[in-house]
């Protein structure tokens, strides 16, 4: 079953658990069928690479998904790992805020 993600494309997160716990990076990709993400420089793995007509042969790091729940979105005000809520504002949009400081994190 595919949770309610409240992290997006492109959101700066906190590794909460893991090998990687303590490293920060950008989401390049999320997952929601299973519930998770590519996050830029974390979970990096080794990869045999075929030859192709526009790649070389060898041996290849790239990121590989982590779970969602081991990862928290930066605070916009101090960089710490927060919660994400969900406020409208005055005008009725709907926006997602960070539990920790109250920072909006959607412009």
């Amino acid at each position: 079953m595919a949770l309610k993600l409240k992290v997006r494309k492109g959101d700066k997160v906190v590794v909460t658990s893991g090998k990687d716990k303590g490293k920060r990076g950008e989401v390049l990709r999320v997952m929601p069928s299973e519930n998770r993400v590519l996050v830029q420089g974390v979970g990096v793995v080794q990869r045999h690479q075929r030859q192709t007509a526009n790649q070389e042969a060898g041996i290849v790091a790239k990121e590989a998904p982590i779970h969602i729940s081991n990862i928290a979105l930066e605070d916009p005000k101090d960089g710490e790992p927060t919660r994400v809520g969900y406020k409208f504002l005055k005008d009725g949009r709907k926006v997602r805020f960070a539990k920790r400081s109250g920072e909006v994190i959607d412009g």
